[in-house]
């Protein structure tokens, strides 16, 4: 899900990306729907069809982008419960020490 990020990875991470280049910046679900075409002369695209399926990947660029959000959130609801887990367990062990 690394493709859906909202922090592009900096150019000098450390981290592999063997299938992006560096400097990748994803699409947005606003950018796919405002894309034009140029026309090719008579035997142009299908404007109707080219829109349909620009909506159509926008509104599944969308539905990728809620469900990371709602992931990110879930990750960080857990890891406060962690926190205070881990809290719980440091001053029970601090008491039971003495």
């Amino acid at each position: 899900m690394r493709a859906f990020s909202r922090h592009p990875r900096p150019v000098g991470s450390t981290r592999s990306s063997a299938y992006r280049v560096a400097d990748h910046v994803p699409l947005k679900p606003w950018q796919v729907r405002e894309h034009r075409f140029t026309r090719r002369g008579r035997r142009g695209v299908d404007a109707v069809e080219v829109a349909a399926f620009l909506a159509r990947v926008a509104d599944e660029l969308a539905e990728a982008y809620a469900a990371l959000d709602s992931s990110r959130r879930e990750i960080e609801r857990i890891r406060e419960v962690l926190r205070a887990w881990q809290l719980q367990r440091a001053r029970a062990d601090r008491t039971a020490r003495w």
